[in-house]
């Protein structure tokens, strides 16, 4: 007969196991694009960024960070232009006289992504002259880094000319 005082011990079997499983889970490999990218060598992008969200705006920043690390990681060297028009050049700009306070950590945080990003080899950035116009952005307070250039329509077509992918970010 069973001791009533001496309760069972439940089994920690399963929770190990999940345990040391789990981490497997949830860092599997990312998977590879090996299809797409056979004979390719270099990754040309050309981002055709035309959007007023910040929040938004740093969430494909990051999107299109990692996708220059994808194609680092499967052997292809990124050649990537991020191109700025219409609304987007607001929130390029050191100039935060009209902007809500709620927007502010959005806005450092794409500064801070965009920074990260010009740093790394063969990553540009351009703002049209014409939506710096239209929007009322001085071109002197463009984040650093940040080319002012003539249109980036014209841009676009030059890049495409040059075999960029044109990927619209809007």
């Amino acid at each position: 007969m069973r001791n009533p005082q001496v309760r069972a011990r439940p089994s920690f079997l399963p929770l190990l196991l999940l345990l040391l499983l789990l981490p497997g889970l949830v860092s599997a490999e990312k998977p590879a694009d090996t299809s797409a990218l056979a004979g390719v060598d270099s990754g040309k992008i050309a981002w055709d960024i035309n959007m007023a969200d910040a929040k938004k705006m740093l969430l494909y920043l990051k999107v299109m960070d990692e996708t220059y690390e994808d194609l680092k990681r499967q052997g292809v060297e990124p050649d990537m232009v991020l191109t700025f028009r219409g609304p987007s050049v607001t929130l390029i700009t050191s100039d935060r006289t009209d902007v809500p306070l709620d927007e502010e950590p959005h806005l450092d945080g794409v500064a801070e992504q965009l920074q990260a990003m010009l740093k790394k080899p063969n990553v540009r950035a351009e703002a049209c002259s014409v939506a710096t116009r239209l929007t009322g952005v001085d071109a002197e307070t463009l984040l650093p880094g940040v080319e002012h250039v003539g249109n980036t329509f014209v841009s676009q077509i030059g890049y495409q000319a040059k075999g960029y992918a044109i990927i619209p970010i809007m």
